[in-house]
Formats: structure tokens, C-alpha cells, sequence
């Protein structure tokens, strides 16, 4: 009698139990920023088929359009995985813009040069802020926020106008394609690509990895455990800073310019990219694959308004703004039902 009062209840629980392993696994939201960018790019597809959408060069352009996008996000994934935060890394783009056409333009350093003295400049950036908030306990907010003002403002230290790019080899590297096939990816496009594949071999076969998803999924056990917590606080903030740079030095061949306001805001999209591809705000789950994804939901989202030809560029901040509301309060709802 037992036997037949249980079993009307069992499929249901069975049902009930997988749904919330299903909510529970943290590839979940990084299938969901890829099935999202399928359904949005079969829109196109569908829409656009007689303008040009199913070219394979425009798919491609998504990483040519958005390469520098995708390395900054990169450096910003290591930080939100450890838990933190980086609002220094617009300014920082834009810092990077400016000083490498100073030294090339300005005082005649040759390109190889000045793009070491960049990376140079943008790692030892991270690491000074990163050095801030481990060794002073501040909040990465505030730190962050400082290093924003201050690489913006040393931007326009540097020149309160815009500084054209003439040499050669800036020009030869903005020229150059790599050819697919079916279509060419630029030098910053590959870049991007190569940065991605690193930052997915450091942070899923690493110790370094490993080190930065415990002290996002759990500082004080992190320190129990004996993890160097400083030393991996003060890496990714390093990491954060290095790829800023490799990002403005991406984003100057992309444009052949330096500009004091190049790249204002760029670190929100950043975020957004991140946060959309999946990654907790609060640290310790998350996937760079994911972010790769989120920025292509963020190009993609361009391109169909450029299609579309009769909306308004803010059309992209409502969308983006749409979308990361949207993933924050699913992150939201996983998070709280694992708490429950």
C-alpha cells in the first residue's frame, strides 16, 4: 500500500531533483549566452538574407569590430573571478592610445618600443592597484575608480587633442589580414583570439587558475587553506592591467589615432561582457569562453542595428543595458537556489 502512495511522487521528485542540478551547473549560463547569440544571429540571418547578413566576412567582422572589446574583457574575467572589480580599464585604453602615439609621433621611439613600454606601463598600473587593495584593504571600487581618473587625466597631461598615427609600420599592421578561406581576420582579431586561448589554458590548467576561482568562491577559506592570496589578488589585477594595455594598443590600430577620449566607458562594456557571458559578480563561477560569447552578443547587437539602418546608435546601450539586468537577476535566482 506504502509502495503505491510513494510512486505517484517519485517521478515528480526525480523531475524536481534534475531540474535543480540543471539550475545548479555552472556551464548553464554560458549555454545560455550561446544559444542566445545563435537565436540572435539566425534573426539576422532571416531578416538581412538580401543585405549581405549571411556573408561569412560578416561573422568574421564581429572579431575584427571587437577584438581590443574581447582582450579587455579577458583581464577583467580574471578580476571578477577573484571576486573584484576593474574601472580603470577604459581609462587605461585610452592612456595606452595616447602615450604610444606620444612616443612614436612625438619623440621618434621606434613602434616596437613603445608598444613594450605600453604593456610595460599597463602591467605595472594593475599591479599598483592590485598592491592597494591587498596590502591596505581597500575596496577594489574605490582603487579602481582612482586609476581611472588618474590614467585619464594623465591622457590629457600628455596632449589635450587628438594625435594622428603616420608611421608605416602602424599603417602595414592596421593593413594586414589573415585569410580564412571564406574570409580575413585582421592582426588585432588573431591577437584577440590568441589572448583568449591563453587566458582559457591559465585559468582552467593552472595552480594560478585554480588559485583565482577559490579566492572569488571564498576568501576566508581561500586564506585557511593556505593559498598566497595576496600574490594571486595582486596577479589578476596585473593580468587586468597587461591586457588593458594589449587592448589600447589594439584599439590604436583599429583607429591610427590617440585621443584623450578614446575608450570612455569601455570598461562597463567590458564588465557587461563578462557578467552576460555567464561570470558571477561575486566571483568564483564562471568561464572566459563565456566572455568571449558576451562580446559577440555585444557586436552582434551592433551589427543588426547597422542593418537595420533606421534605429538610433543609443539602440545598443538600451539593449546591452536590457540584457545585463536581465543575466544579473538569473545569477541571481541560481544563486539563491543553491543557498537553498
Amino acid at each position: 500500500m506504502s509502495a503505491t502512495t510513494q510512486s505517484p511522487t517519485a517521478p515528480d521528485s526525480r523531475t524536481a531533483s534534475r531540474a535543480a542540478r540543471l539550475l545548479g551547473d555552472r556551464r548553464l549560463p554560458v549555454v545560455a549566452t550561446a544559444l542566445l547569440f545563435l537565436v540572435m544571429y539566425g534573426v539576422g540571418l532571416s531578416r538581412y538574407q538580401y543585405y549581405g547578413f549571411a556573408e561569412p566576412q560578416v561573422f568574421l567582422n564581429l572579431f575584427i569590430d571587437n577584438g581590443y572589446l574581447l582582450v579587455a574583457a579577458v583581464g577583467v574575467t580574471f578580476v571578477i573571478l577573484s571576486g573584484g572589480i576593474d574601472l580603470s580599464v577604459g581609462s587605461l585604453i585610452g592612456f595606452t592610445t595616447m602615450f604610444t602615439a606620444w612616443l612614436v609621433e612625438r619623440q621618434g621611439v621606434p613602434l616596437p618600443l613603445a608598444v613594450l613600454l605600453a604593456l610595460g606601463v599597463g602591467a605595472f598600473g594593475g599591479f599598483l592597484m592590485g598592491y592597494v587593495i591587498h596590502n591596505f584593504e581597500i575596496q577594489p571600487f574605490i582603487v579602481t575608480l582612482a586609476g581611472l581618473f588618474l590614467f585619464r587625466g594623465l591622457c590629457l597631461v600628455i596632449s589635450k587633442e587628438s594625435i594622428s598615427i603616420s608611421d608605416s609600420s602602424v599603417s602595414s599592421l592596421a593593413q594586414t589580414r589573415v585569410s580564412l578561406g571564406m574570409g580575413d581576420l585582421s592582426i588585432g582579431a588573431v591577437v584577440a583570439l590568441v589572448v583568449l586561448a591563453v587566458a582559457f589554458y591559465v585559468l582552467h590548467y593552472t595552480r594560478f587558475g585554480r588559485r583565482v576561482y577559490a579566492i572569488g568562491g571564498n576568501e576566508q577559506s581561500s586564506l585557511l587553506m593556505g593559498l598566497p592570496l595576496g600574490g594571486t589578488k595582486i596577479a589578476v589585477y596585473t593580468v587586468s592591467g597587461f591586457c588593458s594595455a594589449l587592448a589600447g594598443l589594439l584599439f590604436m590600430l583599429y583607429i591610427q589615432s590617440g585621443d584623450p577620449l578614446h575608450a570612455t566607458g569601455m570598461e562597463l562594456d567590458a564588465i557587461a561582457a563578462v557578467v552576460i557571458g555567464g561570470t558571477l559578480l561575486t566571483g568564483g563561477s564562471g568561464y572566459v569562453l563565456g566572455t568571449l560569447f558576451g562580446v559577440l552578443v555585444l557586436g552582434l547587437i551592433k551589427s543588426i542595428i547597422q542593418f537595420e539602418g533606421t534605429l538610433s546608435s543609443w539602440w545598443t546601450k538600451i539593449a546591452t543595458g536590457v540584457l545585463l539586468c536581465t543575466f544579473i537577476l538569473v545569477q541571481r535566482f541560481m544563486t539563491s537556489r543553491k543557498q537553498t
